[in-house]
């Protein structure tokens, strides 16, 4: 019997500061003139919460453990390549993946009209299903004032037979 294995990733990052701009990546989508995100990599919330949420129901760490600040060869890395090579972790520990939910919550960029490009190149990245779904907060906490964004995954994995 194969028996799934779960497990939950969250990330979030705020906006980068006026006088130090970045691009905005998000869902492993460059978004062309919004304010982008602060962060060691490329700060894309939701590719990194995909691959917090592969790592946690695998049992093996998480994104600061495979690609932390203390390893300079990820600094301004892609999220989408972080996300692949989470996605080759986990395979590589005997697991198979059966798809990540990621649920984005910002009150900017509108993702919507951009979900189904984003849920391809991430599922791409991950060879495996990947959805997003995002919401806001109606005006409250970080995520309403605009100051930042947060992601939210889950992952299923399983034992890959033998």
């Amino acid at each position: 019997m194969i028996v799934p294995r779960t497990g939950i990733g969250v990330d979030v990052h705020a906006f980068a500061p006026d006088d130090a701009p970045r691009p905005l990546w998000l869902g492993g989508l460059l978004w062309e003139g919004e304010q982008g995100l602060a962060g060691h990599s490329d700060a894309d919330a939701v590719a990194h919460a995909a691959a917090n949420a592969l790592f946690s129901a695998a049992g093996l760490g998480d994104l600061g453990t495979h690609f932390g600040t203390d390893r300079p060869e990820y600094a301004g890395a892609s999220g989408v390549t972080l996300l692949a090579e989470a996605a080759r972790i986990v395979r590589g520990a005997g697991f198979e993946i059966g798809n990540v939910a990621v649920q984005l919550v910002c009150q900017r960029p509108k993702f919507s009209p951009r979900r189904a490009e984003s849920e391809r190149v991430l599922s791409e990245a991950a060879a495996a299903p990947v959805g997003v779904t995002a919401a806001t907060t109606d005006h409250l906490g970080f995520t309403g004032r605009r100051e930042g964004v947060a992601a939210i995954a889950t992952a299923l994995v399983y034992v890959r037979p033998e």
